[in-house]
């Protein structure tokens, strides 16, 4: 007789369960032995051993990333991909929780295997390398990792329970000025003044901001600024970090870069030139109708998600590039309590106590349910791409 989906979640919970203290050793051992963006060698090799290990066929590098992997069970459609990240931050190590993140993964990955593998369809585990800085996602995503997948699933610990992300879209530019190099007293008129076009544009921008729609800003720094103070600087530079709410606003905000740096440059007689430093981080597109199944399916574990407060958001992610190609799911579960913040000493603690422990089982729970059901309810994938499909209003 074929198991229901109420059997189906709860051999799921078991099968976590069973598997609760491994994993939790996965987390430990990931956050004890922080790697960085795109050299996650010993994180990698420690995700793709176990998943070989139950069955999986595991291919890396992936989009010429040596720490980036896919691992599949099944084969073709339906299929949902679990995403691992486990970058840590440096001088913080795992201070964003991505072992948290990984061990979630890959416990849903494994447990969904274990009780629906003969079922049609495909369930993966995506490494994800470099979400903090970096951008693994871009580059999968880019190369068609995501192409033939029906959903994308994953959590983020934090300081908040909701039951969505608001994540903007980001991206860095480099703005280079070319002046002409004199002595600042022997010939002063010869020169033209590089660095002082960039200082201009570090004004003008100041002023822009006060224009700007909610949740952009641009941020600045010099990175090259002259070589002596008796030489007129032929050349300066600096970095700029823009963010925007959603992905369209972000590219308007690079326009509005580029005019006042070549508005600054004819005022000045210098040369800009304005270039892309970073891959592009889109925003976060939630997939209300597989967020909503998630925060059900986490409900019944006891951990209650509420909507993000309006008018708050908390940084950008390369998820939001997967989820402009497939729904996809992003909630935020706490880990400590609101008023602390990742990204601290605080919050690596946090990923490795005994509630972020409890948090693990729990969320690996949900997830694996979630990734079930997509596999198992037609209707639930056509409902999750009709609303894909249709025209986004930003986020509130």
């Amino acid at each position: 007789m074929a198991l229901t989906h109420d059997d189906v979640h709860t051999t799921l919970d078991t099968e976590v369960a069973r598997r609760a203290g491994e994993l939790w050793d996965v987390a430990l051992r990931l956050h004890a032995d922080p790697e960085y963006a795109f050299a996650e060698h010993r994180a990698a090799a420690l995700l793709t051993g176990i998943l070989e290990r139950e069955g999986f066929a595991v291919e890396r590098p992936v989009a010429g990333l040596p720490t980036a992997f896919t691992a599949r069970s099944g084969h073709g459609r339906p299929a949902v991909a679990l995403l691992l990240e486990y970058d840590a931050l440096p001088g913080l190590g795992h201070a964003c929780g991505h072992n948290l993140i990984a061990a979630a993964g890959l416990g849903a990955a494994l447990a969904v295997r274990t009780v629906l593998g003969g079922t049609p369809g495909s369930v993966l585990a995506v490494g994800t390398p470099a979400e903090e800085g970096g951008g693994g996602k871009v580059l999968e995503a880019e190369a068609g990792v995501f192409d033939d997948v029906d959903a994308a699933l994953m959590f983020h610990p934090g300081v908040y329970d909701w039951v969505r992300a608001p994540l903007t879209a980001q991206v860095q530019y480099r703005v280079g000025f070319h002046g002409r190099a004199a002595h600042p007293t022997g010939n002063p008129t010869e020169g033209i003044d590089a660095l002082a076009a960039l200082i201009e544009l570090f004004n003008v921008v100041h002023g822009l901001g006060r224009r700007l729609p909610r949740a952009s800003h641009i941020q600045g720094i010099v990175t090259q600024g002259g070589t002596a103070t008796n030489i007129v600087p032929e050349y300066a530079e600096g970095r700029f970090g823009l963010r925007a709410a959603t992905t369209a606003e972000l590219e308007d905000l690079v326009e509005r870069l580029r005019t006042c740096a070549e508005g600054v440059a004819l005022a000045t007689g210098t040369r800009a030139e304005v270039e892309r430093a970073t891959v592009r981080y889109e925003h976060f597109r939630d997939s209300e109708v597989l967020s909503e199944r998630f925060a059900g399916h986490l409900g019944n574990a006891g951990i209650t998600l509420t909507p993000p407060v309006p008018g708050v958001h908390l940084g950008s992610s390369d998820i939001g590039n997967v989820s402009s190609r497939v729904p996809a799911i992003h909630p935020f579960v706490a880990v400590m309590d609101a008023g602390g913040s990742d990204h601290t000493p605080e919050f690596a603690r946090a990923a490795a106590s005994d509630r972020a422990r409890a948090v693990l089982t729990a969320v690996t729970g949900a997830l694996a349910r979630t990734a079930a059901d997509v596999l198992l309810d037609a209707d639930l994938r056509a409902t999750a791409w009709a609303r894909h499909r249709e025209p986004q209003a930003p986020e509130p």
